[in-house]
């Protein structure tokens, strides 16, 4: 069973980002506003939910159980349920939420896109993969694609009708973008392109009747490096000339990867130009690939926090579930019969679980108002919103999909030796959670974003800006949530000073980067925490008296289990010598004498 959380999605973008901020976007983005209200915004969100519990759900273990599998012809077969939900979907019109009204789409702000795209992860992640790379597809074209490929190949994106990929690992090729191999071979007004491309997300599949790949590549005296790199759109099925499908292009699916999680979602081994080249259409100028395909990144990594917010959900519900119907001993100070619920040490998993849930929420929500400011404000605020917005997604990313680890890990604990038996499904949420930390860019590649790019190249001017942002939130809030607060914000200064005094220094900001960022994390959580019971106190005339009082001891649960990890990782940071760095990597060999 699957509850959506809408009470409280609809009080983080009510108190918290405020109606009145998500009608200026709507507005500051050329939407007519007029008939957009709060009962139009929450009824979108009611829906979602409804499609997500029912629809969605119900084919999430299953899937998991059945997995994609490929024939020898190569033609991949997504589990049974998922060609109907697709279809059901699009039908509904929920492929077109977020995209812009000129190639069919509703131009919701992200806030509201990601409330929806959060029921969906939660119920059915799997699923959910193929329309969060299409969306970050349609976010790139839309970006960046001439006018003619846009008319092209929005309208079918937007709708649903065909699926979008993005294309960038090689089997040589991980992180290191550098190293990549394809080749795009002039010809005419388009290229041929061949190569070896692994880890795509629904690169091939039964759902939807075309697939466009976003592929990076070389031209043939491309500049060595990431510099040398191109971007070009290759459909699984060329068009005609009046965009009506033709033949297959020269793209062949390998093989289907097996993995630990996420099992229902095809992750393809795709071949280029076995058979003379795939034709692929230039996006952009040659050489400026990754520039395009990191505005596609950010979108996309966002996504995955996201990500980790909804399964970390998921496995919270069904330990509460779990944990009010089990029976094991007595808990202290009950009586027998008494559920699990009751036994100190899973209160003390559920709560936390519950309040760094919450603090996630607040703060992905928060990140994406971030994202519709940027995009939207006016020129001369422009520098200053993007650098708040940018330096938010690493720790979303980074942070929340972290902790949605622990908690999917928590959530089989409360299980006991039931949550390691498959049958409860307990176990599938924790192993779906694992890919989160790792795809989109490791853990540690957000926090080298943050730490270089983030934190020293502005020698911390960025950080600054978030840090005064908070310390002026705190001044209006009750001294029992703020105290706590201005500590971490001392220890949180302290520790940029620290590492701005190290900047010359790089293997030793690079062994802090992931404290740096989870420190951040958690501080950022604290923040959420603390202003959702504010916000919730001054409003609770208009909440009911549960939901308020649930806020006020979820932050003070926050601000005892949570936030001492600021100081903790403070502590590290701040050390005079980083022991990591005195390790010897020929001592990390164990020997037999």
């Amino acid at each position: 069973m699957y509850t959506p959380p809408i009470q409280d999605q609809k009080f983080v973008l009510e108190y918290l980002i405020g109606f009145d901020s998500i009608v200026q976007q709507l507005s500051m983005n050329g939407q007519n506003t007029e008939e957009i209200d709060k009962d139009l915004i929450w009824s979108i969100l009611d829906e979602a939910g409804k499609f997500a519990s029912t629809v969605l759900a119900p084919i999430n273990h299953t899937g998991d159980q059945q997995n994609s599998t490929i024939t020898e012809e190569g033609y991949v077969r997504t589990p049974d349920g998922f060609k109907e939900a697709y279809r059901a979907m699009c039908e509904a019109g929920w492929t077109t939420l977020e995209a812009k009204s000129e190639w069919g789409g509703q131009q919701m702000p992200m806030s509201v896109s990601a409330a929806v795209c959060e029921m969906w992860h939660s119920a059915n992640m799997s699923f959910a993969l193929c329309h969060l790379l299409s969306q970050g597809q349609i976010y790139a074209l839309q970006k960046s694609a001439s006018q003619e490929q846009k008319e092209t190949y929005l309208p079918n994106l937007v709708s649903g009708k065909w699926t979008g990929t993005m294309n960038l690992t090689e089997p040589q090729a991980g992180t290191d973008l550098s190293k990549i191999r394809t080749k795009a071979v002039r010809e005419g007004d388009h290229y041929k392109i061949s190569g070896q491309k692994i880890y795509i997300t629904y690169g091939e599949h039964d759902m939807a009747e075309n697939i466009i790949h976003l592929v990076l590549a070389r031209t043939p005296n491309a500049p060595e490096g990431i510099q040398g790199i191109s971007l070009f759109i290759v459909p699984k099925i060329l068009l005609k000339n009046d965009g009506g499908l033709d033949k297959p292009n020269d793209i062949r699916c390998i093989s289907i990867e097996k993995k630990l999680g996420i099992k229902g979602s095809p992750t393809a081994v795709l071949q280029y130009g076995d058979n003379g080249g795939a034709i692929g259409y230039l996006v952009g100028e040659e050489n400026k690939g990754l520039e395009i395909m990191f505005g596609m990144m950010n979108h996309a990594r966002f996504s995955v926090g996201l990500q980790g917010l909804a399964i970390a959900e998921r496995a919270y519900q069904k330990a509460v579930l779990y944990a009010e119907t089990r029976v094991q001993g007595i808990p202290i100070a009950a009586e027998k019969g008494t559920p699990i619920n009751q036994h100190p040490d899973v209160l003390r998993l559920l709560s936390i679980m519950r309040s760094e849930i919450d603090a996630m929420r607040a703060l992905i929500f928060t990140g994406a108002n971030a994202m519709d400011i940027a995009d939207n404000c006016a020129k001369e605020v422009f520098e200053n919103e993007q650098k708040r917005a940018s330096v938010l997604i690493p720790i979303i990313k980074g942070w929340i999909t972290e902790l949605s680890v622990l908690h999917c890990s928590s959530g089989l604990q409360i299980h006991g030796g039931m949550g390691f038996i498959e049958e409860t499904g307990a176990a599938q949420y924790f192993r779906d959670s694992r890919i989160l930390p790792i795809y989109e860019g490791t853990t540690a590649i957000q926090a080298n974003d943050l730490m270089f790019r983030k934190t020293i190249r502005d020698e911390g001017q960025t950080i600054r800006f978030l840090i005064e942002e908070i310390e002026k939130e705190m001044e209006v809030v009750d001294d029992n949530f703020s105290k706590p607060m201005s500590n971490a914000i001392a220890d949180v200064i302290s520790t940029l000073e620290t590492l701005l005094s190290k900047a010359n220094d790089s293997r030793y900001l690079a062994a802090n980067g992931v404290n740096w960022l989870m420190q951040l994390g958690y501080f950022c959580g604290g923040w959420m925490a603390v202003k959702s019971a504010d916000r919730a106190i001054k409003n609770a005339t208009r909440l009911p008296d549960d939901f308020v009082k649930s806020k006020i001891i979820c932050a003070e649960i926050y601000l005892q289990h949570s936030l001492p990890h600021v100081r903790t990782y403070s502590n590290v940071i701040n050390h005079e010598d980083n022991s990591i760095l005195n390790m010897d990597v020929n001592w990390l060999h164990r020997r037999t004498a």
